[in-house]
């Protein structure tokens, strides 16, 4: 007579918890290693030792070094919204929901002050390290434009609301919001000159509003 064989019942819930705290702890060790050493001094080795884990573990989750910042930059910049488009994102709708132009433009200041918050020191390491890495530069072009894409939409929310300094086309207006907002400015402020991060978002509200608004409004 056959003796039944026992199984255990595979928890899914409790392995897709651990290979998220696997693929968190991978990810933490990276951003302190890449901002603590650079891109170029870190080794995928390194980050495996500091993750706790062996480095086959991290070829699970991503195919290169390049491709493992790819992930933390959206891990980072993302956050649980990852999965949804940057012009439907919570912070956006609200400043794309606001009526009042100066209001609208102080909000994109503190969005701007918490992405830099989090990841200005991330960003930096990525626009140092595109100069070395083709696929690098690849994710610091696409960082960019979609900067300026972001800036583009908000600044046609002001000229259609007839909000916009006059002497300012939607173009010019585009330039001068995604440089103002841009991280190096950021780092020259808080980074190089010592700024609180309440200091730069009040100074960045307060240029964005003189630059872009209709005095007339």
């Amino acid at each position: 007579m056959a003796v039944p064989v026992k199984t255990r019942r595979y928890n899914s819930s409790r392995r897709r918890a651990q290979a998220e705290a696997t693929r968190q702890a991978i990810l933490d060790a990276a951003q302190r290693l890449f901002e603590q050493k650079g891109y170029g001094a870190t080794s995928m080795p390194d980050i495996a030792k500091e993750a706790g884990v062996a480095i086959k573990t991290i070829y699970l989750y991503v195919d290169s070094k390049a491709g493992l910042v790819r992930a933390l930059w959206e891990a980072r910049l993302a956050g649980d919204e990852a999965a949804v488009l940057v012009l439907e994102r919570g912070w956006f709708r609200e400043v794309s929901d606001e009526p009042d132009p100066e209001r609208k433009l102080r909000l994109v200041a503190a969005q701007g002050r918490r992405v830099k918050t989090k990841s200005g020191s991330l960003l930096e390491m990525i626009r140092t390290a595109a100069s070395s890495d083709p696929e690098i530069a690849k994710l610091w072009e696409a960082i960019e434009a979609k900067l300026l894409m972001v800036q583009q939409s908000i600044v046609e929310q002001l000229h259609a609301s007839r909000s916009l300094a006059p002497s300012l086309d939607i173009a010019t207006a585009t330039d001068i919001l995604w440089t103002l907002n841009h991280p190096a400015q950021w780092q020259l402020l808080v980074r190089g000159r010592g700024w609180t991060g309440e200091q730069y978002e009040h100074w960045l509200g307060d240029v964005f509003c003189s630059q872009l608004l209709n005095p007339d409004r």
